[in-house]
Parts: structure tokens; C-alpha cells; sequence
């Protein structure tokens, strides 16, 4: 598999130690560029179902993604999630922002 270009994925061991949910994931002793596929057909979507796999059987995939979604990861796998999951999820998590403070004014005003 090729080298990625620099700084175009963050690894697990990057993930910094005061997430202590770390140690208890499933990848924690997996490859970690199953995590981080180059492509996104054949052997790299094979690797990106094959670590979606692994995060199924993970106790800490909530933490996980959540930690992905909060530090703007925007390349791996992470909580389960492939790139375009998490970038659907980000989207939506926006979209419930803009529109909460209109519903608080909504339900202050009524």
C-alpha cells in the first residue's frame, strides 16, 4: 500500500493519552492503516469494511466517534464511521446547531 500524502490522516497512537477510552478500544492492537485506507475502491474499501467490522465489536465506538467529531477528523475510520459518515454526521450535528438557538427563542417567547 502506498505512503498517504503528509499530514492527510491522523493515526491512533496520535490520539492523545488523557483519552482514556483509548486503551480499552478494540483497534488498539489492530494495523492501523486498516484504519486509514488510501482510496476509497478495492483492497481500501475492503480494509474500510473490514475495520468498520472491528469497530462493531468495540466497547468504547461511542467515544470514539465522538472524539472524531469534536477534533474534526476527517479521514479513517472512526467510531465505525468511514469519511463520508463522518462528514454526514458533522453536517447534521451544523445543521442542529443553527437551529437550536431559533427553538430556544421559540419555546422562551411561548
Amino acid at each position: 500500500m502506498p505512503a498517504p500524502a503528509p499530514g492527510t490522516r491522523r493515526r491512533m497512537d496520535e490520539v492523545p493519552l488523557r483519552q482514556e477510552w483509548i486503551q480499552r478500544a478494540a483497534c488498539a492492537d489492530e494495523d492501523p492503516d486498516l484504519f486509514f485506507p488510501v482510496g476509497s475502491t478495492g483492497p481500501a474499501e475492503r480494509d474500510q469494511e473490514e475495520a468498520k467490522r472491528v469497530c462493531e465489536r468495540c466497547p468504547v465506538a461511542r467515544q470514539c466517534l465522538t472524539y472524531a467529531l469534536r477534533s474534526g477528523q476527517t479521514s479513517g475510520v472512526w467510531g465505525g464511521k468511514d469519511e463520508g459518515e463522518l462528514a454526514k454526521l458533522r453536517r447534521k450535528r451544523r445543521g442542529a446547531a443553527d437551529r437550536e438557538p431559533v427553538g430556544q427563542e421559540i419555546r422562551r417567547a411561548g
